[in-house]
């Protein structure tokens, strides 16, 4: 059995035997005790713990409460700014996924989570059990609140897979929250850096023998005139500037009559602000911000739609619904562009597929990376051409004629410069050739 603690003059400080023991309370409030050789280095011991509690004070917040007063106040990484409409997505997947597993009772600690806690939240959003059960209960609960108990009874639970993207998704917000968590000293190392995320989707598309990236591709020709005489009247025009002009939905549905200019030698479309989950805002990045051109058939179809719209001032939307109100992109696409992209036969479109559409026809008429990353509003040409690089003809051509290519640019240099071209040192393009 061991010795009693004696009291010494310091609290916090005890005799033990021939030794002395300091106690002491953690970051968490969690009690500890440290034996010492002498009474002086017990003191200094328990300086030392004590000051690293009150250093990692803020260490004992809880996990659900800082997450969620983290996300009030998260402003981004950058200069790019942070969307309101990202933070009301932050926000539902720390509260529907996050939260509920690593901290079902609220009670955890921000210093308590470990690489292993993360990794096992991995797993389980992979496990589609777990999930189709998680999405049981949910329903269950909805209509349990509704008065539906005879409803909610029946509800069984089925396999539910979280795509690849979708579970880098969720995990999104608990990285940003714990880096600025260590950044701002409640923990010392983040257990998100250097996290496994999941790559299943490659392989889980070859099993099942389906595209593993629908989105990713481009309409051909023929599909998108084959699209474009399916649409509904009222929304060919959307489409259409959607595959012309390579908007994202959200920059189209956001789009007022002062963003168009009809008129003049250069008629064009002013990329300023997106609609994105209810709410106004500017374009996904400051490269967003530019001026498409228009084709004279859209120029036409815009200035006969503003002729016949009810709501064509110039704060107006160019394309709402029939009280002005904005379009919402996901009734949008289930009630006319899914239907019509079965028709067509090509039921795996997207809003997307419009712009791939777009950046695949920029480049077969021989339009270079900055001109397509300027035209799509991309923030560089090396993620354009990373982006679309599968859009691009992958053989080598035919073999490069030294000698017209001399000839050529010889024929360019004396028809603009004739002095230069006679003055000129080196051999001639004669030469090259033989």
């Amino acid at each position: 059995m061991a010795a009693a603690l004696i009291k010494t003059r310091t609290p916090g400080i005890y005799k033990r035997g021939g030794r002395y023991v300091a106690v002491y309370r953690d970051g968490v409030g969690a009690q500890h005790r440290e034996s010492a050789r002498t009474y002086d280095e017990a003191r200094e011991l328990k300086r030392k713990r004590d000051g690293q509690a009150a250093a990692g004070e803020q260490a004992g917040a809880r996990l659900a409460d800082y997450a969620l007063e983290w996300i009030d106040r998260y402003q981004g990484r950058g200069g790019q700014g942070f969307r309101e409409s990202t933070r009301d997505s932050y926000r539902a997947d720390l509260t529907r996924y996050v939260l509920p597993f690593l901290d079902p009772q609220g009670r955890r600690r921000v210093v308590q989570i470990t690489p292993r806690d993360v990794a096992r939240l991995i797993g389980w959003l992979c496990d589609e059990q777990a999930q189709g059960e998680r999405g049981a209960e949910e329903r269950r609960q909805q209509l349990t609140a509704a008065g539906k108990l005879e409803g909610a009874a029946a509800v069984k639970a089925q396999p539910v897979y979280l795509a690849d993207q979708t579970v880098r998704r969720i995990v999104a917000p608990l990285r940003s929250c714990l880096r600025d968590a260590m950044r701002e000293g409640l923990i010392s190392h983040n257990p998100t850096q250097g996290l496994a995320l999941p790559a299943r989707d490659a392989i889980r598309a070859v099993d099942q023998g389906v595209d593993d990236e629908p989105d990713r591709r481009a309409l051909t020709r023929p599909e998108l005139a084959s699209l474009l005489g399916i649409v509904p009247d009222r929304h060919r025009t959307l489409v259409r500037l959607l595959a012309s002009c390579g908007l994202r939905i959200s920059e189209g549905l956001a789009l007022q009559w002062r963003n168009v200019r009809l008129d003049g030698s250069r008629p064009c479309v002013q990329v300023r602000r997106a609609y994105v989950k209810g709410r106004y805002g500017p374009p996904k990045s400051r490269y967003g911000r530019r001026e498409v051109p228009l084709d004279h058939v859209l120029v036409r179809e815009l200035r006969q739609a503003r002729a016949e719209s009810d709501w064509p001032g110039d704060d107006d939307l160019v394309f709402c619904s029939p009280d002005g109100r904005p379009l919402h992109d996901r009734n949008l696409s289930t009630r006319m562009l899914k239907p019509a992209a079965e028709e067509a036969g090509v039921p795996w479109m997207g809003w997307h597929t419009l712009r791939h559409t777009c950046a695949s026809l920029l480049f077969e008429r021989g339009a270079n990376a900055v001109q397509v990353q300027r035209w799509l509003g991309h923030h560089s040409p090396a993620f354009t051409l990373a982006t679309y690089v599968h859009l691009l003809a992958d053989d080598l051509g035919e073999p490069l004629d030294l000698g017209a290519e001399l000839r050529q640019g010889d024929n360019k240099v004396t028809t603009g410069h004739p002095e230069t071209a006679a003055n000129r040192p080196g051999p001639s393009s004669v030469e090259y050739a033989a």
